[in-house]
Parts: structure tokens; sequence; C-alpha cells
């Protein structure tokens, strides 16, 4: 497929500019009797998905013999059926007036019966694409639905990623609608690279294991991935999914990074209410671990945040917060729990180092959030009364950092130092 697409020189793309794309893209995937997966994000990516479900199942109509929506939740919680229609933007009870003839569905990462295993990426593959860092059999795993489609459509938005280095593309099938194996051992590999030598850079390693998951699903992968600036579309590319995801990495590599020339004593950074749980909402310590300075703080403030994570929260009261160094100096007690939740634990924490049997993490973290102070001191948290914040404290200081909507811009320091200068 060529690719097809159009970056805004100023402001926005127009509903009818996003149309022609996903219509020209349509024209070459040739769907004509063939069934088609759309495989959309959930509601802690921001885009204009509403618009873009109705251009796509119209640009569709009378063509594709089935047309069907699959939400990428990774780990993320199932949405209910209220919750997927607030998603699509469809008044309730009227889905089937929208949408007529698709179904919606979410993905299940942990139920066996739901996933399909396509393979093994052998110890030999692992070990080059890690560069050494590991070498083993990992099963690949992915939801069963997708073997009942000609052709996956990959639909969302490219933004800095905190694991693989820009999300998007292939990241929409791992771990969007994977199993656990391989989704937890690529969010350790990103945990043991680090997080401020992944977030922004277009070419890891955990993105060279997605892409070579990705090549054993067997149908027609297209992209039409988005690029959005607070909540304005600047970009759209349809087309080959990796090409469709490479020239939104590449737009986003302009349009979402900040940099700075020094870093802040305290960041004040708010969590919008699409992130309702520390699990996602931790996005606001991800994208600006790099400008905190060290012995500095960084808050991460959203009241409406009042647990850790529906999925994960027992083992991580358990295993708390800490740096990489904490885990690996004590590995034999720390192996055998999920490695996704361990590379959790590290990306909020952030860089840190041990010195015998002391932590010491670079920066103070602290939770101004619903979860109470003993479970934030439990899980080696800092805690702060939400009330007692007042935005307008960061906001005419320049040792300090307000950010009003955290976890999309990644900020970054003109000249890194040595642990976060990617090599």
């Amino acid at each position: 497929m060529t690719l097809i697409g159009q970056a805004a020189d100023d402001g926005s793309l127009s509903q009818q500019q996003c149309r022609e794309i996903i219509a020209a893209t349509v024209d070459q995937m040739a769907p004509d009797g063939k069934r088609v997966l759309v495989i959309i994000p959930d509601q802690t990516r921001t885009c204009p998905l509403p618009m873009m479900v109705r251009a796509l199942h119209a640009a569709m109509a009378g063509r594709a013999s089935g047309l069907d929506f699959l939400i990428a939740l990774g780990t993320h919680q199932p949405l209910s059926a209220e919750r997927i229609d607030a998603l699509l933007g469809i008044e309730p009870g009227r889905r089937g007036e929208v949408l007529p003839g698709s179904g919606v569905f979410n993905h299940e990462w942990d139920n066996p019966d739901a996933l399909t295993t396509i393979g093994t990426l052998t110890a030999a593959q692992t070990s080059e694409i890690t560069e050494g860092r590991f070498a083993m059999d990992i099963d690949v795993t992915i939801n069963s639905r997708v073997f009942d489609y000609d052709i996956a459509i990959v639909l969302g938005p490219v933004f800095p990623h905190e694991v693989v280095g820009f999300s998007g593309g292939a990241k929409y099938f791992f771990p969007g609608i994977c199993g656990p194996e391989l989704l937890n051992f690529f969010h350790w590999l990103g945990a043991v690279i680090t997080i401020p030598k992944m977030i922004g850079v277009k070419d890891t390693p955990v993105r060279h294991l997605l892409e070579a998951a990705c090549e054993m699903v067997d149908l027609q992968k297209v992209g039409l991935c988005m690029v959005v600036v607070g909540d304005e579309l600047v970009g759209l590319y349809g087309g080959d999914l990796h090409d469709a995801w490479s020239a939104a990495a590449d737009l986003s590599d302009r349009r979402h990074i900040i940099y700075v020339d020094s870093p802040y004593d305290s960041i004040l950074s708010v969590a919008p209410p699409m992130y309702d749980e520390l699990w996602v909402g931790a996005k606001c310590m991800y994208k600006l671990e790099c400008v905190v300075a060290d012995g500095g703080e960084l808050i991460i403030h959203a009241p409406h945040i009042t647990e850790l994570a529906a999925a994960h929260g027992r083992i991580i009261e358990e295993i708390g917060y800490h740096c990489l160094a904490y885990f690996l100096h004590d590995w034999e007690r720390f192996k055998d729990y999920p490695w996704g939740v361990l590379a959790h634990s590290t990306h909020v924490r952030g860089i840190g180092r041990m010195d015998g049997d002391t932590e010491l993490p670079r920066v103070r973290v602290t939770l101004a959030t619903g979860i109470p102070e003993p479970l934030c001191r439990k899980i080696n948290l800092g805690y702060r009364d939400p009330a007692t914040i007042n935005p307008a404290d960061w906001q005419h200081d320049p040792k300090k950092l307000h950010v009003p909507k955290a976890g999309e811009m990644l900020y970054r320091l003109k000249n890194p130092p040595e642990w976060a200068t990617v090599s």
C-alpha cells in the first residue's frame, strides 16, 4: 500500500481532510467482500475516536462483509456497555443506529480461552533483538477474534511511550490484544533499559520485539495513525501498518517533545480524568522524570484517583514502588512476580541506585490523590493531601513547573545527563 497522509501546518486537520484520507486508505486495502476488524484505544488515549470511527464505518458501507471493533485494553479494565458508548460518542442505546451491523468487543488479556498461541520467539531471536540482555523462549499469544477476519486496521494515536519509545502501530497488537507472556517480558525489557533511554526514541529493542511478533499475525495489517496535540488532530496517516506508524512517530517526535534548559526542583503533574487509576496515571511521572532535578520532587495531582490498579493492585501493595537497582539487588526474591508489574514499579519510582542494602532513588515521588496516606507510605511513595495543592504556587517560580494535563507531552533536557542519554 502507498502511504497516504497529511500533517496540519497550522491548526488541525478538518473532518473533510480526515474522511478523504480514510476513504483513500480503504480503497487501497480493497475490503470488498472481506471481514474487517478495527483495533481501537480505550479512554486513556486522547484522540477524536468518535469522528474517526464514524468516518471509517461510512467508508466501509456496502463493501466489507463485516466490520467490528476490538478495544486494545492491554491489561486495562474492560469497559461496560455504557463506557463503550461514551468512548465512541454514542448516546446510550443507540449504538445499533450509529454503527449498524458492527460489534464492539473488549480484549481479555487474562482469559486463556480468549487467546490463541501463534508462535514462539526463540531464545536466539530474543537474544539478538534485546542486544544480548535476554535469551529465552517467549510464547506469542493473541486475541482469538483476529482469526475471524481478513483485514485488521489499527486506528489510534501515536505518542512518546515509556516502554516502546513511541506508542501505536504494532503496539496495538502487543500488548493491546495479546496475552501475558510477551506483555510481561517486553515491559521488563523496557524497564531494564530505563525510561529516560527509551521514551521518545523511535528505534528501540522493544519496538523490534513487537514488530517481530506482529509478523506472526497472518492477515493484512493496515494503519490509520493519528497525531494529537492537546485536543487537536494535527496529523493522520493511512497505509501499511508499519509505514503509517513510522510517519506518525516522526510527526510525534516533532510535536510532542518539549525541550527545556534546566531541571525543576518541584513539578506539579496533573492527571486528567481519563487516567482513573495509578496504573495509567503514572504517565504523569514517566513523561516528566527527565526534567526533575536530582533530589527534587514530582507530585502526581489527581484527587479522582482512588486505587493503584484494579488488575494488579494486590501485587503492587506487596512489592511497593522501587527503582530498578532495588529489584536486581534481590532478584531471587522478585523474579517470579509478573515482570510487567515490576516494570511499572520501577517506572513510577524512577532512576535510582543501591548503597549496600539501602535504596537511593534520584527523586521523590509524591501522590496527591484519593489514595490514603497509610497506603502511600506502605508502597514507598510520598503523600500529600490534594486539598492543600494550589497550582498557582508552581506557576511563577522558574525552579517549579505546573503541567495542567500531564501524561502525553514528553519533557526532556536540551543537555541531558548520562543516565538520560540515549546510546
